[in-house]
């Protein structure tokens, strides 16, 4: 019988990106199918769109960038189903690219947007969600991303 091949991704940190999901209260899990960031990834990969990009973006956002604009919501995501830390990458024009720190795992859900360019992971300020989701538009941005996750997976609360 063959192997199954390995799928290769495009983001940054993919192949250490293997930290578990959190089970919540009673062992439960708010996504039942995502166990690694891996997975997210091809969830999220179906649900980007314009209306998640942000607005200052929408306009160059399209399925062949599906990460554009995505960063700080997807980062966010990421914490709440996997913990750790989001950290921001300060990039011209003062705005920050987002990406996680989940144990000694570094990784960037949404780098490809980027193309071939090289970010630096290290030594970069932590971001807090209270600052990002200050701005409404954000805000309400992550919150249909991550509503459109749970009615994809129609899962809450089941066990795994």
């Amino acid at each position: 019988m063959a192997e199954k091949a390995e799928k290769i991704y495009k983001f940054y940190g993919w192949k250490q990106a293997t930290v578990p999901a959190m089970a919540g209260e009673n062992g439960t899990y708010l996504y039942p199918g995502i166990h690694t960031p891996q997975d997210l990834y091809d969830a999220l990969s179906e649900i980007w769109c314009a209306d998640t990009c942000a607005p200052r973006m929408r306009e160059n956002w399209s399925k062949e960038n599906k990460t554009l604009g995505q960063c700080s919501i997807t980062a966010f995501l990421v914490q709440d189903i996997f913990g750790g830390k989001v950290y921001g990458i300060l990039r011209p024009g003062g705005n920050y690219h987002c990406y996680n720190v989940v144990g000694d795992c570094v990784f960037d859900l949404t780098s490809e947007q980027f193309g071939e360019a090289v970010l630096s992971y290290e030594d970069n300020p932590e971001q807090f969600r209270e600052v990002h989701f200050a701005k409404e538009e954000k805000r309400l941005r992550y919150e249909k991303l991550k509503e459109e996750l749970i009615s994809r997976f129609s899962c809450r609360g089941k066990k795994e």
